[in-house]
């Protein structure tokens, strides 16, 4: 029998790092399960200077899954998570999965009109919502609310004595039910959901092929769609990062928890690999750099990853206050452009090199990185990672490849790519290939070695703040505004390498289109990281196709300076 070579850019590896992963058999709960049973007493999450150990956490996870059983939870069944980054995520997260649930993860700021959309399509039953944002829940049409709405007071798990100093007001809910005895409609409080014993050990538990994750993501176009994660996707992609990170250790890593865990980057690297690596995991409910600083001081960060804007401010902060970063040895940037400034400030107050990686939630989400390794390339996205295989082809005929060096479409395939869009196979169709390779709607180039630079994408999509924004959603707020013939939205590249968002506006004649009233308008039905910074109003008409359809390729290129 023989074996093909390895790809060429295995030689670009840190020395160490396997071409190969062993892929998993089991599902990313046994993963857990033995995290929990070899970790102890080792801290396994830190909130506020409050800690949890491994032990701890099984409990928590255990008692949770006994209560959503009782609100009638099974196997295949979604759970919608709308929490910010704290214990009770981590908590919620496992406890769906042992039940062989369907995790569906939910940025706690959108807004409801937003929700909905999402709810309408992957109807959830059972919401765990943090209480400031619960209430956007309740507002559902009674055919999209979940029949159980589970609220989540951070603030319990501050430490006592900060409960007690703070004495925080709590959003209140309509509150109507008081215990798990059966699944009526109704909202309960978290501490009620663990008010059970373990959940019995002869409960089923999920498979490694089972659908572990629903994430949203607007994908190479359009509107939102539910990229399918397995528990094989996703324990792959933390099997990978162990074999990049390989000299990461267990129990003595603080992983520094900036990164949103509803967001595919923040989910993979503290909720898969850092509980894969019985990490501590340091968790910030949103980026602080004074909450990030303060905490260095206790639990240094060994394991900070980030999106650049992130690196730039807490390095600048750490250098004007003094604080030493130099315990941070493996930081990863991603989400956007990784400039030459931003990893020179970076690693001269870090302990490590700062190297940027690629993904995309279809591929949970890491694919591609550059080597913790001199022979890094900053510019570059750098090579493949074990178990992962990529091609460039035409992005018209995507089964023709394009020569070495030429520019063309990405194409990535390995265990960590998705089984498809939730409930829509045409979408399914045009970005996951019929023989396992998925388009990533990115234009890149790659040079002998492997090394992989992105020169410009064939999606529309804008990153900003390492988010995905559709075009078309901004679009289709702004046309309700008074005025609005037309509009076109698009990113503007700013220096830190993320886009801003930028409309431009087609007025109907006569009508006086106002900067300050668009953007208000925008708040009331989008996220805040969907307004557009700027809006601008043509002079005339926008550029059309010969079909009436508007460029926005030229808008950018013409309108926006």
């Amino acid at each position: 029998m023989t074996t093909s070579p390895p790809p060429a850019w295995v030689s670009a590896y840190q020395p160490g790092v396997p071409a190969e992963i062993d892929l998993p058999t089991e599902s990313l709960f046994a993963m857990f399960e033995r995290s929990v049973a070899e970790g102890g007493d080792a801290v396994a999450m830190t909130f506020f200077g409050r800690t949890t150990t491994y032990a701890a956490l099984g409990d928590a996870v255990f008692r949770a899954a006994e209560g959503l059983r009782l609100l009638g939870v099974r196997p295949g069944d979604r759970v919608a998570l709308m929490l910010p980054n704290c214990p009770q995520h981590v908590v919620a997260f496992y406890a769906a999965l042992r039940l062989g649930a369907v995790v569906v993860e939910h940025n706690p700021l959108y807004t409801g009109r937003e929700l909905e959309e999402l709810f309408a399509d992957h109807g959830a039953r059972v919401a765990i919502a943090w209480d400031v944002a619960a209430p956007k829940l309740q507002g559902f049409a009674a055919e999209h609310r979940p029949d159980t709405l589970v609220s989540v007071n951070m603030v319990e798990e501050f430490p006592a004595a900060m409960r007690a100093a703070l004495r925080l007001p709590v959003k209140k809910l309509r509150d109507t039910r008081g215990s798990l005895t059966a699944p009526t409609t109704g909202t309960m409080r978290w501490k009620a959901l663990l008010a059970h014993p373990p959940v019995d050990p002869e409960v089923p538990r999920p498979t490694v092929d089972d659908l572990a994750v629903i994430q949203y993501t607007s994908g190479t176009t359009g509107h939102p769609k539910g990229a399918m994660l397995s528990h094989f996707n996703l324990y792959s992609n933390a099997l990978q990062g162990k074999a990049w990170m390989k000299d990461a250790e267990y129990r003595k890593e603080n992983f520094y928890a900036v990164l949103p865990m509803f967001h595919a980057f923040g989910m993979t690297l503290y909720l898969t690999y850092g509980v894969l690596r019985q990490a501590n995991l340091v968790l910030f409910p949103k980026f602080d750099v004074d909450l990030v600083l303060k905490a260095a001081t206790r639990f240094p960060p060994t394991v900070y990853c980030a999106v650049p804007p992130i690196y730039e401010r807490t390095a600048r902060a750490a250098i004007e206050r003094g604080v030493s970063l130099r315990s941070a040895k493996f930081c990863i940037s991603g989400a956007m452009a990784l400039t030459d400034p931003v990893v020179e400030l970076w690693e001269s107050v870090s302990g490590g090199l700062l190297v940027e990686g690629y993904g995309m939630t279809e591929s949970s989400p890491v694919a591609l990185g550059n080597p913790f390794w001199p022979t890094r390339r900053t510019g570059t996205i750098g090579v493949p990672f074990p178990s992962t295989l990529m091609k460039v082809v035409d992005p018209e005929d995507p089964t023709r490849e394009v020569a070495r060096g030429e520019r063309g479409e990405l194409l990535i395939k390995g265990p960590q790519v998705f089984q498809g869009y939730w409930h829509n196979p045409e979408e399914t169709a045009k970005t996951l290939l019929a023989d396992g390779w998925l388009r990533t709607g990115d234009l890149v180039v790659v040079d002998e070695d492997g090394y992989t630079t992105i020169v410009d994408r064939a999606k529309e999509l804008i990153i900003t703040g390492g988010f995905n924004v559709a075009p078309s959603e901004v679009e289709q707020a702004i046309r309700t505004f008074p005025g609005v013939k037309d509009v076109a939205v698009v990113g503007k590249r700013q220096n830190d390498g993320a886009e801003m968002i930028v409309a431009v506006i087609e007025a109907e004649p006569g009508a006086r289109i106002d900067e300050a009233e668009v953007r208000a308008h925008c708040r009331g039905m989008l996220a805040a990281y969907k307004v557009p910074r700027r809006v601008i109003t043509a002079e005339g008409e926008l550029p059309r196709s010969m079909l009436g359809k508007v460029l926005r390729k030229q808008v950018r290129e013409t309108l926006v300076l």
